[in-house]
């Protein structure tokens, strides 16, 4: 049955209750001698009359109200399930109507939350590094299973110190959290050895700060990076060696052969060939050997102007940079056979020997290094590797020299970047701190 509009039953209300109370007022009149004592009178005995009647009027609004009041309550506490069923039209019909279509839309929202929700746990608990949420008090918030696993053999770690659980940890793990930041660490002896490595990241949660410990077993991995970089080493060096040997072999043999013959005039130029053989094999031994003990960098102040003329007698290019007394601390030997290397694969680039450059200048609590040249720069492919051990396009290169500059950059505090220039050409980019 549809429902009339509340204005009108309430109009229809007051107008039977004024046409009653005139009537009434009319009728005692005629028996009371005042007019205004026969009006109080019958108000007196209509006014409950009709307090009653617009109350049952009102009703049904006032019972939407106080359920509309309780559904935000509901919705305040997490509840969506309520929803309303109001025939009416007009502004309560339009209120009730966006008052389920907001029950709806809360209802999906924390559908899809939780099922986002769902997703991520999932996938924290099933990821294989070990993570450790802690709260300012120092106590683990969350752990994963991995987590729980690697330090709490496998029973729950929420709730529990974080301190006592490290103490109960191998001492090497203790050291890395000691020592701060990121890092890696191995733990067991050398044939049963398990290497880690240790990531801390702070961030605020509610207004507190939390850490994030992440730990990751890396030993299959880096296993199998060590097999194939040892092949890599060794399919190279048999390379050089063979391309080395084989000729040195050759030319022996022939000159056993000229001194049985007699043939004298013709040996100092085979004893020449096998001396370069020799000398190219020493000098790529050599680098090998330096790669492999780079000793850690001694610093001591240099003179920019002074070590750029020393380079500059060694290697040809063209300066760009800083002049005057400069001061800064660097390891002189290692910078100097780093950059000479940069220089030389500038000139061996296609470049012409005066567009090879060398530009030095101030970044803010650093100094930065580049080595431009016009020659054909690098593809994406050989960006991506040039900087690792033992990788080169060159037909005799060792691979070192790109990796030996990095190493030293690194061993600095700095680092070294390559990028292609615009126009054609490559610049090396190495930024070392001014300590």
């Amino acid at each position: 049955m549809r429902r009339l509009p509340l204005s009108l039953v309430f109009g229809a209300i007051a107008l039977a209750y004024l046409a009653a109370g005139a009537a009434l007022t009319l009728w005692l009149s005629d028996y009371l001698a005042n007019r205004w004592i026969a009006l109080a009178i019958v108000v007196a005995a209509l006014a409950p009359l009709l307090i009653y009647h617009v109350q049952r009027a009102f009703a049904p609004m006032n019972s939407l109200f106080r359920a509309l009041a309780g559904s935000v309550a509901s919705y305040r506490d997490g509840d969506y399930s309520i929803s309303f069923n109001w025939t009416g039209k007009g502004d309560l019909g339009e209120l009730v109507a966006s008052h389920n279509r907001l029950g709806d839309a809360l209802r999906e929202q924390r559908l899809s939350l939780v099922q986002r929700e769902l997703l991520l746990d999932t996938m924290i608990q099933n990821t294989p590094v070990a993570m450790m949420l802690v709260d300012p008090t120092r106590r683990i918030v969350h752990g994963n299973l991995a987590a729980r696993k690697m330090l709490g053999e496998g029973r729950r770690l929420e709730g529990q110190s974080f301190a006592d659980l490290l103490s109960r940890a191998p001492t090497p793990m203790q050291e890395a959290f000691e020592r701060g930041g990121d890092g890696m660490f191995s733990v067991g002896d050398i044939e049963n050895e398990e290497i880690y490595h240790l990531s801390r990241r702070i961030f605020r949660l509610n207004g507190r700060a939390h850490e994030l410990v992440l730990l990751r077993q890396l030993t299959a991995e880096l296993r199998r990076q060590e097999v194939q970089t040892w092949k890599k080493v060794i399919r190279v060096i048999s390379h050089e060696l063979n391309n080395s040997l084989a000729p040195i072999a050759s030319l022996a043999h022939s000159g056993a052969e000229l001194l049985r013959r007699g043939q004298y005039e013709r040996l100092p130029t085979a004893l020449t060939t096998i001396e370069e053989r020799a000398r190219h094999l020493e000098g790529f031994i050599r680098d090998y050997a330096r790669f492999a003990k780079l000793p850690s960098p001694r610093l001591q102040p240099i003179e920019w102007s002074r070590f750029v003329e020393q380079l500059r007698s060694q290697v040809d290019f063209a300066y760009d940079g800083v002049q005057g007394e400069a001061i800064a601390r660097v390891d002189a030997a290692q910078l100097e056979q780093s950059l000479i290397n940069l220089l030389k694969n500038a000139h061996e680039s296609g470049s012409k020997p005066e567009e090879v450059r060398l530009q030095l200048r101030r970044v803010q609590d650093a100094w930065r290094i580049d080595v431009l040249d016009r020659g054909s720069g690098m593809n994406d492919a050989v960006l991506s590797n040039a900087l690792l051990p033992f990788y080169s396009t060159k037909r005799n290169g060792t691979g070192l020299g790109l990796a030996l500059a990095r190493e030293i950059a690194e061993a600095h505090g700095g680092r070294i970047a390559l990028l292609n220039r615009e126009g054609g050409g490559l610049c090396v980019s190495m930024v070392l701190p001014d300590s």
